[in-house]
């Protein structure tokens, strides 16, 4: 027993000797993964920091861009309200009716279906200039019937204010835009639209983005779906369709709000994209 004891202790040692060494193990791994915690610790804290950074840049580059290059703006027009005017020809005019024509304002025909529009009639949205505006409702109808109505009207046009070329010059440039944007931004854009490099175009647009360090000097012979040839109501609806889907992705990448957002709305998405009011811009 006196043999047995000793034996026992011996191996209590050895396993106390054992669970030291253990312990001293567990120790230096606890230390190893605090180190690393810090380490993983300040290696966020520095990528955060490098990502509010890149989103600085990118918001400072697209605020030039937008603010330089490819302004956006809401024009105003001189449109009196027919319910205001009619209430002023007729003074026995019910209130009702007065209601019921300030609702016709608000509400469009459009594809085949009435859209209802607070701002129809109002405003309208400009790119690059005053001149170049989008009628606010998403209503493009008149670049179609402009197309349609050529075909059956021989002889060169000369009618130089025609609205069909105002929307396709400001669906050209809002192409430009937003493919530039998905480049600053760094975001993949679920719809292809063209505006590839063609030597054969004549068209050609020049323009500079001022950067903090650096110039970039970019010259794009461009071939639009919008400018060129005249397309037909299928092939038109069909690229502004996908022109609306690239900006709504845009728009939902940077968290632009929600109740903002129209999806007929083209450029006035577009403004609310690249305000500097949008506080996710660059994200």
């Amino acid at each position: 027993d006196t043999e047995g004891l000793l034996r026992i202790k011996e191996e209590n040692q050895k396993h106390y000797r054992r669970a030291q060494r253990h312990q001293e193990k567990k120790e230096k791994i606890q230390r190893h993964n605090r180190k690393l915690g810090d380490l993983v610790e300040k290696k966020t804290y520095d990528l955060k920091t490098q990502y509010e950074h890149l989103a600085n840049l990118r918001r400072t580059h697209i605020l030039e861009l937008t603010s330089v290059i490819f302004p956006i703006e809401e024009v105003k027009t001189s449109m009196r309200d027919p319910a205001d005017v009619s209430s002023e020809s007729d003074n026995a005019m019910t209130s009702s009716t007065v209601s019921k024509l300030a609702e016709a304002r608000r509400t469009t025909y459009l594809s085949g279906r009435w859209v209802c529009d607070d701002h129809n009639g109002d405003t309208s949205i400009s790119i690059t200039g005053p001149w170049i505006t989008l009628p606010n409702n998403g209503d493009y109808s008149a670049y179609y019937n402009w197309v349609e109505e050529k075909k059956t009207t021989q002889g060169p046009d000369m009618e130089h204010n025609n609205p069909a070329y105002t929307i396709s010059a400001a669906l050209c440039y809002a192409t430009q835009l937003v493919n530039t944007l998905s480049l600053i931004l760094d975001v993949n854009l679920p719809k292809k639209l063209c505006n590839r490099q063609n030597a054969d175009v004549s068209s050609r647009c020049i323009f500079t983005v001022f950067c903090s360090w650096y110039i970039y000097v970019c010259v794009w012979c461009f071939n639009s779906e919008f400018c060129g040839e005249n397309l037909s109501r299928h092939r038109f609806t069909r690229a502004v369709r996908k022109l609306n889907a690239n900006i709504l992705h845009l728009c939902f990448s940077q968290h632009v709000n929600l109740d903002l957002l129209h999806p007929l709305h083209t450029l006035r998405n577009l403004m609310y994209l690249v305000s500097p009011d949008t506080e996710n811009l660059g994200r």
